[in-house]
């Protein structure tokens, strides 16, 4: 496929084995479909497992961090490319301008930041890249269950569940942004 897809994941090593191995199947798999993993430069948690399959399969990585997180110990020294940025607003302005697709993993109030983030600048027309939620082991349903709310109660209108797509399958998730045609919005869909 020859696409860049920027992970987003938690930094955690302290989460359940099964998030691991998520991790660990999508870098495989973003290694084996020759993609390239575009992620925040970390070794730990599910940023480090995603970066040390795509290595172990042969794939290409690049990282992306802060300044203050380049340090040993924090940093994935592994990366083909690592990008130091002089802090997390350039870091996230990077991996969005580099990346042609999006998926989030299960991650922490920074995953969460990202990925909505991205939902929103898309549904401002900002992007029109394809974005994943990747919701393993049912890590976000409740999220889901408040996007529902948002659009149960009219904060945002139906054509805004076509802005993300949800799968717990990594097959899927990869088909999903192979085969993606950017979606046209109506015309003040957001009024």
């Amino acid at each position: 496929m020859d696409k860049v897809i920027c992970v987003y994941s938690s930094s955690s090593n302290s989460i359940d084995a099964a998030y691991f191995a998520m991790a660990a199947e999508l870098g495989k798999a973003i290694a084996l479909n020759k993609d390239v993993l575009l992620f925040g430069g970390g070794m730990r948690g599910l940023m480090g497992a995603t970066a040390t399959a795509v290595y172990e399969h042969g794939g290409r990585i690049v990282g992306v961090i802060p300044r203050a997180l380049n340090q040993k110990g924090v940093v994935y020294e592994t990366c083909n490319e690592l990008i130091v940025t002089k802090d997390m607003r350039k870091r996230k302005s990077v991996m969005d301008a580099r990346s042609d697709a999006f998926i989030a993993l299960p991650g922490g109030f920074g995953t969460f930041e990202e990925l909505l983030e991205m939902i929103t600048l898309k549904q401002l027309k900002y992007h029109n890249k394809p974005i994943v939620i990747l919701n393993s082991n049912g890590y976000y349903d409740f999220l889901l269950k408040q996007f529902d709310q948002i659009i149960d109660q009219h904060f945002a209108k139906p054509e805004s569940y076509s802005l993300y797509y949800v799968t717990a399958d990594v097959s899927d998730a990869l088909d999903y942004i192979c085969n993606y045609t950017p979606v046209e919005f109506k015309d003040k869909w957001l009024t």
